[in-house]
């Protein structure tokens, strides 16, 4: 009989909300047991026929994601969900998905509970895009086109002048943009085709997409019929 300790289960939270409010974020899942954070810059998409007009229909954004023990994170989200408002439209998405394995963090001392939270059948994927720059924005296009409410760009760039960071083996140069879109889970697969067709992601060279679960999700709202 195995009688070694379990690990505790750890999950990842995205937090994805206009400029200026990341350390915001950061500062309340501090308060609340998450040892830390790291915040990107990116920018999203406004579907608004006016704002069409003026050529404002991208807003800068900012990305945040950190790791903890599933309950801590939780615990977090929540509170982050009711400071921020984002059962209010437009005040930010949040949301989650499992980390398989975690390296190089400090130790966590929360206490963990095995309670379940129903996340087992989720409702949405996080469809990861990485093409390169200046094609982030089609990539956009066509999600939409297939179902897609919208996404977020992320310009990658490597760690120095002669370095590049690696992902599946892939160069993320600064010539790189990551594309996040999020999901319904029952139309992730017709997305992921219909990117995957504009971008010939098939050819060498030409990006990858990646599809994770999304287990708790806030902020998010149906595609206007």
């Amino acid at each position: 009989m195995d009688k070694s300790p379990q690990l505790p289960e750890f999950e990842l939270l995205f937090v994805i909300l206009n400029y200026g409010l990341g350390s915001k974020v950061v500062k309340l899942a501090k308060q609340h047991g998450v040892t830390g954070g790291t915040i990107f810059l990116g920018r999203g998409t406004i579907k608004n026929r006016f704002l069409e007009l003026l050529d404002l229909t991208e807003i800068r954004k900012e990305i945040v994601i950190t790791v903890a023990v599933k309950d801590t994170i939780y615990k977090a989200l929540e509170v982050i969900n009711k400071e921020l408002k984002l059962n209010k439209k437009d005040h930010g998405i949040a949301f989650t998905t499992s980390v398989s394995n975690l390296l190089g963090a400090r130790c966590y001392k929360d206490s963990y509970s095995k309670e379940s939270r129903g996340v087992e059948n989720t409702m949405y994927k996080l469809i990861c895009v990485i093409v390169d720059r200046g094609k982030a924005t089609s990539v956009i296009e066509t999600a939409s086109k297939a179902g897609s409410s919208g996404g977020t760009i992320i310009n990658a760039r490597g760690s120095g002048i002669h370095e590049t960071s690696k992902l599946f083996t892939m160069d993320i140069e600064p010539e790189k943009e990551l594309v996040l879109l999020l999901s319904e889970e029952h139309l992730s697969d017709l997305i992921v085709s219909a990117v995957r067709e504009q971008v010939e992601i098939d050819k060498p060279g030409n990006g990858i997409i990646f599809v994770l679960n999304v287990n708790s999700a806030y902020g998010l709202y149906p595609q206007n019929k």
